[in-house]
């Protein structure tokens, strides 16, 4: 007995040791991007952890609430006034749009809704096309890889939603999204309240849209949107619950900021920001084609990208409009069953609010 006691007391030492020793390391990492010399390290870093749900606390040990609020304020996150122009997006041809039906909803209830270096151009990254009409791409630039996905056609693109909204809801993994709506691929998309990282996906953060329904938000209040209309088209930047509506938007989340609008950069006369985190972003061509990208982050391999690689990776795929969707430990993109990007979150995949579904 004395001797297994023994055991453990020296396997319980050395792992608080290790322990010890890594968080030493980290805090010393830590120290010297934000002590260190250069000004974009410390910046990074800030813009980095304060991104997050959980992480945000780092700055706040190294740097003083003046020092924070100076760095976050230099962050142009400001989304621009300007609508999509519709007549930019020529949509070949009319195809079969049926998206799993839902019954009208009351109080946030949803009744069965159905079951650095180069970026990767479609000259360079490694692409695979299927018979269904959607493109697979190996993204990669210098601080991150991720997968591109291009869907010919527009309406075999939906949200997808969980059975119901409210603070005693609960949202469901992009996989659980996929599976309810019998699709062949999805991402994560909109935001949601995620108090500490323990965020349920019930409570979606800003307006949510399925089938022509306004199933959170209101029609008064402003949001930054990814929105489809009814004959396809992608809307993005802010607008009013009232103006999806008079747009005849059908499907719509909530999240940003706006990448590209009407073929040009946001970040055109300033830049975006952004730390080097997970990232999710929804764009179309002038064609109709859809872009679902998700960046991998939070790794060795990957560290994440910012906003301004994003509108980098858009453009060079022709994107005529473009969003920032919910990002961090949320971004996942899975397609035949099959996880073509890691999950950053520590315990699997996240649940979320909302999911870019295709049929």
């Amino acid at each position: 007995m004395n001797k297994t006691m023994t055991v453990i007391g020296r396997v319980a030492a050395i792992t608080g040791a290790v322990l010890l020793i890594l968080l030493i390391m980290a805090y010393s990492v830590m120290w010297i991007l934000v002590n260190g010399p250069s000004p974009t390290a410390r910046r990074l870093f800030v813009l980095s952890v304060k991104e997050t749900s959980a992480g945000g606390f780092l700055a706040d040990i190294y740097l003083a609430d003046e020092e924070i609020s100076e760095i976050l304020g230099s962050n142009g996150d400001d989304t621009p006034e300007e609508a999509v122009d519709v007549s930019l997006i020529q949509i070949p041809s009319e195809t079969d749009s049926s998206v799993p039906s839902a019954s009208d909803s009351e109080n946030g209830e949803i009744t069965d809704p159905g079951n650095g270096s180069e970026v990767g151009s479609a000259d360079s990254g490694e692409a695979a096309a299927n018979d269904d009409g959607i493109e697979i791409i190996d993204i990669e630039g210098s601080t991150y890889n991720g997968k591109l996905l291009i869907i010919s056609d527009p309406k075999r693109i939906f949200v997808g939603v969980p059975d119901r909204y409210g603070a005693d809801a609960s949202g469901l993994t992009v996989a659980a999204m996929i599976e309810k709506y019998d699709c062949i691929a999805g991402t994560n998309a909109g935001g949601f309240y995620d108090p500490n990282g323990n965020g349920t996906g019930g409570i979606p953060d800003g307006i949510v849209i399925y089938e022509g329904k306004i199933l959170w938000g209101n029609l008064y209040s402003s949001y930054n949107i990814a929105a489809l209309d009814q004959n396809g088209i992608l809307h993005v930047g802010t607008m009013t619950g009232q103006q999806a509506m008079d747009l005849g938007i059908e499907y719509a989340a909530s999240y940003g900021p706006a990448l590209v609008i009407n073929g040009k950069a946001c970040n055109e006369n300033r830049t975006l920001g952004g730390g080097l985190n997970p990232r999710t972003v929804i764009g179309q061509r002038a064609d109709g084609a859809i872009l679902l990208l998700v960046i991998n982050g939070r790794s060795l391999n990957s560290l994440g990208a910012t906003y301004d690689d994003l509108v980098e990776i858009m453009l060079s795929y022709d994107a005529v409009n473009a969003t920032n969707l919910d990002g961090g430990s949320s971004s996942i993109m899975i397609m035949d069953g099959e996880y073509l990007t890691s999950s950053a979150y520590i315990f699997g995949e996240r649940v979320v609010a909302t999911a870019i579904l295709v049929k």
